[in-house]
């Protein structure tokens, strides 16, 4: 049975933005073709504005003039679909020229033969249905299926030449307001869609190579971009070129799974799971900068509230234009991730298919090399060659989720136990009665300060010779260290932590503990009513409410300090300006009782650029002489970026504050001031070194011997410098130590 053809070079070649049809060979069309094109192109001037293709105009004149020819190079038996086989059965299309105005022309001065009878009705009836519309047409419906068809797999298969029988004539011009109205909708920007897809296939066609070398470019990258996220590690330090010399098994079964799946499950599992692989990416990015900067792996349920206060970080330390900057960069980088990685899933699945015998050949040999090598163990470097990095993340994050959720339904039980929760006022600290209590915290002072070949020398000399300073004014210290529950930052958890007798080393226990009545170390103190309480917070830059569960009386904060100085990076204030006010507002005065105060001191918050210098006590004011010491300071983008400035830098700072604190009590101090001060957590890895302790000093200052003859037992070194074998407690059994060691009874509440 013949089969109506058209050709893809005659469509793609000559007049294809006119819309025209090349004629045909002289040799195989003769007079009577001339006259049918004539009739054709009569019947397109009179139809205009319908949506007929010149192809199904051609078909119709063919199937009148009974043409039984076909032209060679066609697609065959494609275009006898939806009902057009029974003409293609009986005519073979003449080429015209696809000009209405020409062709209107050569019928009304030409003299044409005489029509066979069947020939004048089949154009009556092709008229008659031009006029009702391009739907009442013979054949109307079943070309705009083929069409949408033909366009469904040309965004398929973009190498696959399109067929001709998706060339579908652009849409006239609107010229009135409904034809505005009618340009503007969903149809109009679905012609602009097909117009861009049409261009691209006709550029294509021009500059095949170009084309190709394009092609083979994108689906190189989109491979290369799919391979890099499932090998993307969690940790800088793991960041070379051994990890990515693997090969992934999750490549090899989703290569099993896409080219098992029809055209549109597949086209939807494979940007999902794109997306997906984007998102690990993601985390895996985030989990770099928490080790880096924490020490621990990002938390999905818990630490999305800490982006704002990186946010604030970067807002103090490198203005406010980089902060925005450097967010938007941030919200940018991680869509585009998901999205390439989605859409590069989705080309290299349709690859697959394009070459599917290939490519189930190539799935079965890797996946026989990557068992091969998972049975033998062999390695690159000592990491295995076989790899299952992105399922092992998926397996870490669905840990962390499940041991979230239910270590908070576990911790809110532990908290509700308290050894000291039903203990009279009369029965705790009866030792220290009388004395005005100091709890310091200060920022980053770890472990690594005291003992890092870098920082070491400095602050351990500045311990020493503040310790002999301090005794020659009267104090002794005995020093120790804590293991704290956060690293690197999250100071807060520090704090609860050593006040509460709790492990608090995530947001949710300490959102837990803040909401609880398990009495904090602080409000002991006030419970007693034998002190006044009061903290100095000079960090604190907006609402406080956990200065409820902490017991204090009043809170000076930032901005009621008197402050009139210029800020150190994100430190609001240098630490001798916050002594001294504490001094001026506080401890210097005469009260009723004596007073118990927590002061949190931030002058070594990082990235310790400027650091405050000392001045004379007398010449602090309200802060300005500190404006040429930070003007003259070093700049912190330029500490930041450098490991070893940093570690230097860092040192510094901690001398700056031991300094200035022990200065204060040696200048303001009495017998009856007690001082226990300690650090919150290590600093960021970066400086405190990979894999390094998450111990603090911790040292008990006083004047009366009988305040330090009450841990005598505790072995705790003489002097502000602990000792390297010095006993090490976990930061959550200070509380209960404390208290025991200067009379408290124990009085359980049980949850």
């Amino acid at each position: 049975m013949p089969q109506h053809t058209s050709t893809r070079q005659s469509l793609s070649t000559a007049g294809e933005s006119e819309g025209e049809v090349l004629p045909p060979n002289p040799t195989e069309a003769g007079a009577e073709g001339a006259e049918v094109a004539e009739v054709a192109a009569i019947k397109g001037a009179a139809i205009k504005g319908a949506r007929v293709e010149p192809v199904q105009v051609v078909e119709e004149a063919a199937a009148a003039a009974g043409a039984e020819k076909t032209e060679p190079g066609g697609v065959g038996s494609d275009q006898a679909e939806g009902g057009r086989a029974e003409r293609a059965e009986q005519a073979e299309p003449p080429a015209a020229e696809g000009k209405p105005k020409a062709a209107s022309k050569a019928g009304a001065d030409g003299a044409p033969d005489a029509k066979p009878e069947s020939e004048s009705e089949s154009d009556a009836k092709s008229e008659a249905a031009s006029q009702a519309g391009p739907e009442a047409a013979p054949g109307a419906k079943t070309v705009s299926e083929s069409d949408a068809k033909s366009e469904a797999d040309s965004d398929a298969s973009p190498e696959t030449a399109p067929d001709a029988k998706s060339e579908i004539a652009p849409a006239a011009e609107p010229k009135s307001d409904a034809d505005a109205k009618r340009a503007a909708a969903p149809g109009a920007v679905a012609s602009r869609a097909w117009l861009g897809r049409r261009m691209w296939r006709g550029w294509r066609a021009k500059h095949p190579a170009a084309a190709r070398v394009l092609s083979l470019t994108a689906t190189f990258l989109s491979a290369l971009l799919v391979y890099i996220c499932l090998q993307m590690p969690s940790t800088l330090g793991n960041l070379k070129l051994a990890e990515f010399t693997r090969l992934p098994a999750e490549a090899i079964m989703g290569a099993v799974v896409l080219l098992s799946l029809p055209r549109k499950p597949r086209l939807i599992v494979s940007a999902l799971t794109g997306a997906l692989l984007g998102v690990i990416t993601v985390l895996n990015m985030f989990d770099m900068g928490f080790n880096e900067y924490l020490g621990r792996h990002f938390n999905i349920i818990l630490d999305w509230s800490l982006f704002d206060d990186a946010r604030a970080y970067l807002d103090d330390t490198l203005g406010r234009p980089a902060e925005l900057g450097l967010s938007l960069g941030v919200v940018v980088l991680v869509f585009l991730l998901v999205t390439l990685v989605a859409l590069a899933t989705v080309r290299l699945s349709n690859q697959l298919v394009r070459h599917r015998a290939k490519a189930s050949r190539a799935t079965l040999i890797v996946g026989t090399v990557w068992i091969t090598c998972t049975a033998l163990g062999l390695t690159v470097g000592g990491i295995p060659i076989a790899s299952q990095h992105t399922a092992g993340v998926l397996k870490v994050q669905a840990r962390t989720v499940r041991d979230t959720l239910r270590d908070e339904a576990e911790f809110r039980k532990v908290a509700k136990v308290d050894a000291f929760g039903n203990t009279p006022a009369s029965q705790l600290v009866p030792d220290l009665r009388g004395k005005d209590m100091i709890f310091t915290f200060i920022e980053s002072y770890g472990r690594s300060a005291v003992e890092d070949p870098i920082m070491a020398p400095g602050v351990d000399k500045t311990l020493d010779e503040r310790t002999a300073a301090l005794e020659k004014a009267g104090f002794h210290a005995k020093s120790g260290w804590l293991t704290s529950a956060t690293y690197g930052g999250s100071s807060w958890l520090g704090h609860s932590t050593t006040m509460s007798g709790l492990w608090i080393s995530n947001q949710q226990r300490y959102r837990t503990v803040m909401a609880s009545d398990h009495l904090s170390l602080t409000k002991v103190f006030k419970k007693t009513g034998a002190w006044n309480t009061v903290g100095v917070m000079p960090g604190v830059q907006k609402g406080w409410p956990e200065q409820k569960y902490y017991g204090l009386d009043k809170v000076y904060n930032a901005f009621q300090l008197g402050y009139r100085g210029p800020k150190f990076s994100w430190s609001t204030m240098p630490d001798q300006y916050a002594l001294e006010q504490f001094q001026q507002r506080v401890h210097g005065k005469k009260h009723a009782k004596p007073m118990m105060s927590e002061l949190i001191l931030t002058s070594s918050h990082q990235p310790w650029a400027p650091i405050p210098k000392m001045v004379g006590w007398d010449q602090l004011g309200d802060g300005s002489v500190f404006k040429s010491i930070q003007q003259a300071g070093n700049k912190p983008g330029d500490v930041i970026a450098d490991t070893t400035k940093s570690r230097q830098e860092y040192g510094k700072s901690i001398q700056y504050s031991v300094t200035a604190l022990t200065q204060w009590l040696e200048r303001y101090g009495s017998d009856d001031t007690v001082l226990v001060f300690l650090g919150d957590h290590q600093p960021i890895a970066r400086v405190s070194g990979n894999h390094a302790s998450r111990d603090v000093p911790i040292s008990i200052v006083a004047k009366d011997p009988k305040v330090l003859d009450k841990i005598a037992g505790w072995n705790w070194t003489d002097g502000l410098r602990p000792a390297h074998n010095a006993p090490v407690w976990k930061m959550s059994s200070f509380r209960d130590r404390f208290l025991t060691a200067y009379g408290s009874t124990p009085h359980p509440k049980k949850g």
